[in-house]
């Protein structure tokens, strides 16, 4: 099959989107025939060496887009440019008589941004697409904070989704949508799709070895990964230390930085549990490593997440897993895997969060069987072969030409 795959940023050596778009361009290279269009950044290793098995043509990304990283992360200011790229070359390609079973924007991840390819005859794809996951009501006074401005344009979300041509012709007329969680069909609502799949954007390289994690009776550690945003959950987790005073062995470990986590040291001192929950700060990848095979259960009870991969890379440790029932994590983990928990108030939840602390702390035999199941969970969807090798299954479905439209943009 001839494939399209267009992403902003695809880079290896990169983080985030550009890193697990790298992930999955390697993967598919291997598996059709690939065609990759991105923006490439100046002083990086050449896209094309990174991806020896794919055809790859790439556009300098605007120096301008590069001044505010964060600000360009969240914000994508250059995807008109790059949209512009596509749709040139794409209109150039198909008049050569080049032909494309099927053309996939894999990223941005977020569900703002209008497609180029609904410009053409092409049947496409888009997604993984997340975000768009609100903040419950009864966490709302808490979770303002000092958030940017830029940050808080997600609340345009909905009237996007509701009102914007632009977006609901790219969306209504995919092959197929893709979203990193059930919920994102629930958020796409107002938009009729042809067809929605949830699969998850994240993927592990491997699993670490199966080694017995002794549990001691009575002593339950206890690990918190994220960055130090209300939404991660931390405080709640402290909130649930303080209701388990009868089980001092109990201990939480929290590995991340940001402006929440004085607020919860503050928390933990005024509930009296300051010796019994660590605040590590931000920790190099060998060290949080370090921490999932010495813990017993992840404790992660995010009610913001739109995905999850911190979930994927404790499981794949065999870690038990404590978190919301919401978003991302609702998807990610079952029950032969850990405990999901609703999310109703902060009160109420802390009070889960406790419950379910105890449930594992008097079963060991259950938190050994939960750490069992996820690893063999991440194991069984999470490698990056087996999650390309559903996507080229996805493709051979739609790859039936759907000609809506003329055969490139007029004008």
């Amino acid at each position: 099959m001839n494939i399209l795959l267009i992403a902003p940023n695809i880079d290896g050596t990169d983080v985030g989107e550009a890193f697990i778009a790298f992930k999955w361009a390697e993967a598919l290279a291997a598996r059709v025939s690939l065609t990759v269009l991105s923006f490439e950044r100046p002083g990086r290793r050449p896209l094309a060496d990174q991806l020896p098995g794919a055809r790859v043509v790439t556009w300098a990304e605007p120096g301008w887009a590069r001044r505010h990283e964060r600000l360009n992360a969240m914000l994508k200011p250059a995807w008109p440019v790059f949209a512009r790229h596509v749709r040139v070359w794409l209109k150039q390609a198909l008049t050569r008589g080049e032909h494309f079973d099927v053309a996939h924007q894999l990223m941005p991840q977020a569900a703002r941004y209008a497609s180029p390819l609904r410009h053409f005859p092409v049947p496409y794809i888009i997604g993984p697409l997340g975000g768009a996951l609100d903040t419950p009501a009864a966490f709302r006074d808490e979770a303002t904070g000092s958030a940017p401005l830029f940050t808080r344009l997600r609340g345009l979300d909905g009237f996007r989704f509701r009102h914007d041509p632009w977006l609901r012709a790219s969306y209504s007329g995919a092959a197929c949508l893709l979203g990193v969680a059930p919920y994102v069909k629930d958020v796409l609502a107002d938009i009729p799709l042809q067809r929605f799949e949830p699969m998850l954007e994240l993927g592990i390289d491997d699993v670490e070895p199966l080694t017995p994690r002794p549990l001691v009776p009575g002593k339950l550690r206890l690990l918190h990964v994220g960055r130090g945003v209300r939404t991660k959950g931390l405080r709640d987790a402290v909130r649930a230390m303080a209701q388990l005073r009868d089980l001092p062995q109990v201990t939480l470990t929290s590995a991340g930085a940001g402006e929440e986590i004085a607020l919860c040291q503050a928390e933990a001192q005024a509930l009296g549990v300051a010796d019994r929950v660590e605040f590590l700060g931000r920790q190099p990848r060998d060290k949080v490593e370090d921490l999932y095979r010495t813990h017993d259960v992840f404790l992660f009870p995010s009610f913001r997440e739109p995905a999850g991969g911190v979930l994927y890379e404790a499981m794949r440790h065999g870690l038990p897993v404590i978190t919301a029932a919401r978003g991302g994590p609702d998807f990610i983990v079952d029950d032969s895997a850990g405990l999901r928990l609703p999310v109703t108030t902060p009160d109420l939840y802390a009070k889960s969060i406790a419950t379910a602390i105890r449930v594992l702390h008097d079963n060991p035999q259950q938190v050994a069987a939960l750490g069992t199941g996820a690893r063999a969970k991440v194991l069984d969807e999470g490698l990056w072969p087996a999650k390309a090798d559903r996507l080229v299954q996805l493709y051979q479905e739609v790859r039936a030409p759907l000609i809506r439209r003329p055969a490139y943009p007029q004008g």
